[in-house]
């Protein structure tokens, strides 16, 4: 039967899509990892407190099981916005062992789940007592090292900012719980933040990423290389890539020992592979004897080319590559091949393609050798002459292999054990693929998932990680890169309405009246049942996302469902500054935080209007955060817009940029708009603090009364200056919120409230709603 559809004012359609179902699908897994045959990872409890669930499924598609009860909470508060909260490894007998952070106390605790005794989880490490205490993340377990490699973030004083970060090693014994003392500091503090230690296949070395104030980790960041000891700090650590105007977003180590590297030196986020180095005397030694060149992929095939594919040559990818820099030795194998050897490959076979000989002296075949990443052998500097030689690009495009490191330990590659990549890619939105490194050759894996979050893990040939589509919410997802057949194996999606209620997004790029792209995604209206009066155009929300230094993913989210499906518009703006889109793109917010992005946001909503696409008499704006930012300037500096909703925003950047925020954000500003010690009437003029006199649309203003990133000190300050203006606006402050709502009942009431706002502002006659008190 024919379904009937109903005509009625935009903003009016009944929709089953409500705040409650909204708010239990918010959220998605992350922190995929492999234990054993195993796959982990962290999920949302939005009707548990809010609390992150570590989960476990035993077998590929098999139920999940969640590791440790309520209230336990897997997840790490370092630098505000946390990292990868646990680790675990398998073990002969007893099961699984597993290292984890609880939030509570942002203690270490060590679990064997599958002990019989199921004993509690035990404490790894100490309270401290001075400042918000002792934080890890990225967690590292080197059971055979008896400890847990990680980063410590420890507060030295009672300020936001005074705080040091080292990465550190804490004994599996439990014999730091109560003593700072034992915790082994692996580094030095010469760096204001440090992250991803990354141990050698053969052990010997560790490579990790480092940064300093008053840079974030997308302008510069650098690769540290230095030996690993049993015992005692890393040794001669060295600088061998980056700078203060170059982003590496990860690295990680090939099979073969070279290191692989996500680089923006070229404009863009593009893997890049740095060889190992052997000693002068080894590199020119004679080839050890004749034998058959490492044979290529056959013509026409590619990364997916499926099972008994021969292992790529380091050479076929650039004739000449890393050339003057001697033998680049893979460790374990034969010198010239990327791939480890497949089977039936004959030990120590060479030369490679290109004349190069085959089993060098100094490779991991000979224990003791010294092989060595970038600088030459015996240099001790911090940054050695030369160290990024040999740097070789293995996939040159116009598109982002990478992100902003906002979470300690997100992976946006993974390298497997036969040495292709897997990467995720794409201008935008990032697709899956698998990279032949030594041909440069990226096969995309087919299925629906048109986003894939930064949280990659590998475990032989098989790619595990979390993907989504506009039809379908976040999936854990496995890839056989030996058939190219990927299949959903955990929190698969499942459609708890009608999809016809889903949003359909168009993707659109604006020009601005300069001539400059302005990239978006529109959810128009959207109800199998319903559509508008003729004549009529809908009503539209610009959303702002956050960061700045971010984007807004091309995903199902039913936040955006419960708007289009009542017959409100969409728009959501990666405004000049957001990633995706390579570094000019990211520049252009330079010293233009609150002008660029408003303007972007201005020009989508204006476009809508003129081309019949949006009412212009009812237009909102709205955003989180550093979208919060920008909702609120844009209402000071606009009659464009209806209403907006402004959620635990930056209101006064002065303020925020001078103690009151955390240590990792504390000089962002500097980039947005600049040294506040240098342009304090730019900080003033942007303010919507200062400028609250020139807002004139009612708001809504949301907030987490436990936000230390945007405290409520903020919204307070911004109240007490609209206090008598006569401006509607209402203020939505929940205890037991931080940064980004958590729990169900705080999402319901905010987007109910929100709804309420533009039904008063656009003159919708919407019943059902909580009453929202306005106050001018």
């Amino acid at each position: 039967m024919q379904q009937v559809t109903v005509t009625a004012p935009y903003g009016t359609w009944p929709s089953p899509v409500d705040a409650a179902l909204a708010a239990s699908r918010d959220g998605h897994p992350e922190y995929v990892g492999t234990v054993g045959s195993e796959v982990w990872w962290t999920a949302p409890r939005p009707a548990e407190g809010g609390r992150r669930a570590l989960i476990r499924q035993r077998v590929a598609g098999a139920a999940e099981e969640p590791v440790l009860p309520p209230p336990w909470n897997v997840r790490s508060t370092v630098m505000g916005y946390g990292g990868t909260p646990w680790a675990a490894a398998p073990r002969p007998t007893g099961g699984p062992l597993v290292v984890f952070v609880h939030f509570a106390d942002q203690r270490l605790y060590a679990y064997e789940p599958d002990a019989p005794a199921s004993a509690p989880p035990r404490p790894l490490t100490p309270l401290s007592p001075v400042g918000e205490g002792l934080r890890w993340a990225d967690l590292r377990l080197q059971v055979d090292r008896g400890e847990v490699w990680c980063v410590l973030e420890e507060f030295t004083g009672e300020r936001p900012t005074d705080v040091r970060r080292v990465i550190a090693a804490v004994p599996l014994d439990g014999s730091a719980a109560e003593d700072r003392a034992v915790v082994r500091e692996l580094t030095d503090a010469r760096h204001d933040f440090v992250t991803a230690p990354r141990l050698s296949p053969d052990g010997r070395r560790v490579a990790w990423l480092a940064w300093d104030h008053p840079r974030m980790p997308w302008d510069g960041t650098v690769v540290m290389v230095a030996e690993a000891l049993p015992h005692g700090p890393f040794r001669d650590a060295r600088t061998v890539l980056g700078g203060p105007e170059e982003s590496i977003a990860q690295i990680d180590w090939a099979p073969d020992g070279a290191l692989l590297a996500t680089t923006d030196r070229t404009g863009w986020w593009n893997l890049h592979r740095l060889p190992p180095r052997v000693p002068a005397a080894a590199r020119f030694a004679p080839p050890t004897g004749p034998g058959p060149a490492a044979a290529g992929p056959a013509a026409g095939s590619g990364p997916l080319a499926g099972p008994g594919r021969p292992p790529a040559t380091d050479e076929a990818a650039a004739p000449g590559a890393d050339a003057g820099l001697g033998t680049s030795v893979p460790l374990g194998r034969a010198a010239g091949s990327v791939a480890a050897a497949g089977p039936g490959a004959a030990a120590g076979a060479g030369p490679a393609a290109g004349g190069r000989g085959g089993a060098v002296p100094g490779s991991a075949a000979e224990p003791g050798a010294d092989v060595r990443i970038g600088a030459d052998a015996g240099s001790g500097a911090d940054t050695a002459p030369g160290a990024d030689a040999g740097l070789r690009e293995l996939c040159p495009r116009e598109e982002e292999f990478g992100g902003p490191l906002w979470k300690l330990g997100h992976r946006w590659f993974a390298a497997l054990d036969g040495g292709l990549i897997a990467v995720l890619h794409g201008r935008g939105a990032q697709r899956l693929g698998i990279l032949d490194p030594a041909t440069g050759e990226l096969a995309d894996v087919a299925g629906p998932w048109t986003e894939w979050e930064p949280t990659l893990a590998v475990d032989g040939e098989r790619v595990v990680g979390v993907a989504a589509s506009p039809c379908g919410g976040h999936e854990v997802v496995e890839l056989d890169t030996r058939t190219g057949h990927a299949r959903v194996i955990g929190n698969a999606h499942t459609d708890p309405v009608d999809p016809a209620y889903y949003p359909e997004p168009q993707v659109r790029t604006f020009t601005g009246a300069d001539g400059r792209e302005i990239h978006a995604q529109l959810y128009p209206p959207h109800n199998p049942g319903h559509t508008g009066p003729p004549g009529e155009l809908p009503p539209y929300v610009v959303w702002a996302h956050g960061g700045p230094t971010g984007r807004a993913p091309l995903v199902l989210d039913l936040e955006i469902a419960y708007f289009t499906s009542r017959g409100i518009g969409v728009a959501e703006v990666n405004y000049g500054g957001s990633t995706g889109y390579g570094r000019a793109y990211r520049d252009r917010l330079r010293e233009r935080w609150g002008v660029a992005d408003v303007e972007d946001c201005a020009e989508v909503a204006g476009a809508l209007a003129d081309e019949g696409v949006a009412d212009r008499a009812r237009l909102a704006i709205r955003g989180g955060s550093a979208g919060g930012w920008t909702a609120a300037v844009s209402l000071t500096a606009t009659r464009l817009y209806a209403c907006g909703t402004v959620i635990y925003p930056i209101l006064d950047p002065a303020a925020w940029a001078t103690g009151e925020t955390h240590d990792f954000e504390s000089r962002y500003t500097e980039s947005l708009i600049g040294p506040v010690t240098e342009v304090p009437d730019r900080y003033r003029e942007r303010s919507p603090l200062h400028r609250a006199d020139r807002i004139t649309a009612p708001f809504l203003l949301l907030q987490g009364l436990d936000d230390t990133i945007c405290p409520p000190a903020q919204c307070e300050r911004f109240l007490a200056a609209m206090a008598g203006r006569g401006v509607p606006h209402a203020y939505l402050a929940f205890e037991g919120e931080g940064h980004g709502f958590r729990r169900a009942g705080t999402m319901v009431r905010a987007l109910e409230a929100e709804l309420a706002l533009y039904a008063r502002a656009f003159g919708l006659p919407v019943a059902g709603l909580p009453a929202l008190e306005l106050r001018t």
